[in-house]
C-alpha cells in the first residue's frame, strides 16, 4: 500500500508526480542509518523506528498537516492501526516501545530519526526546486530550522553546496 499512496504535501506544492511514501520511507532508512553511524547511536532502533513511522498510512494515507488540523484525533488513529497491525508478532512490545520513544521525543535515537525524516524531505524538495517547482522552498527553509544533530547539520550543509546533478562531474573525471 505504501507503495501506491503518493506524499501529499508535494501536490500542495504543485509536484505533478510526487514519490510514493514507499520511496520516502526507504530514501529515509538510508539516511538514518547514516546518520546513526554518525553520531554513534543504536542504528537497530534508530531503523526500527524507521520502519515503524509511516506503516499507518497503509489505513489512513498521507495526512499533510493542513488534513491532520480537521481530524479528531490523528495520533490515536495511528496507534489503533499499529495495534492492529502488530499486536500477533512476538516483537510487537520492542515495537512499542519504540514507538513510544519515538513519540516522547527526548533520546539521541529520536532526534536522528526526525532530522532523517526532515533531511530526506529536504532532499526531495531540493530536486523539485532544481526541476523548476519553486513553491518547494518554503519546506527547505523549515527543515533547516528544525534539525537537531550536529550530523544532520553538516549534511544540510553540503547539500546547500550542491546539485542533484553533480555526480555526473565526477563521472566524467573518471574517462
Amino acid at each position: 500500500m505504501l507503495k501506491r499512496k503518493k506524499r501529499e504535501w508535494r501536490r500542495l506544492a504543485w509536484v505533478e508526480f510526487p514519490e510514493s511514501v514507499a520511496e520516502h520511507s526507504l530514501s529515509t532508512a538510508q539516511i538514518w542509518y547514516i546518520l546513526a553511524q554518525l553520531e554513534w547511536a543504536d542504528a537497530n532502533k534508530v531503523v526500527t523506528m524507521l520502519v515503524r513511522h509511516d506503516f499507518s498510512e497503509t489505513r489512513i494515507w498521507d495526512i499533510d498537516k493542513i488534513g491532520a488540523a480537521y481530524l479528531d484525533n490523528k495520533k490515536q488513529a495511528e496507534a489503533k492501526i499499529n495495534k492492529e497491525q502488530f499486536w500477533e508478532l512476538e516483537i510487537f512490545s520492542q515495537l512499542v516501545e519504540y514507538l513510544h520513544e519515538y513519540k516522547k521525543r527526548d533520546t539521541l535515537e529520536w532526534k536522528i530519526a526526525k532530522d532523517a525524516d526532515l533531511l530526506e524531505c529536504a532532499f526531495q524538495a531540493k530536486q523539485y526546486l532544481e526541476n523548476w517547482h519553486t513553491s518547494v522552498q518554503d519546506r527547505i527553509d523549515n527543515v533547516w530550522q528544525a534539525l537537531q544533530t550536529e550530523s544532520a547539520k553538516q549534511i544540510r550543509e553540503e547539500m546547500t553546496k550542491s546539485s542533484f546533478t553533480d555526480w555526473r562531474q565526477w563521472l566524467k573525471k573518471l574517462d
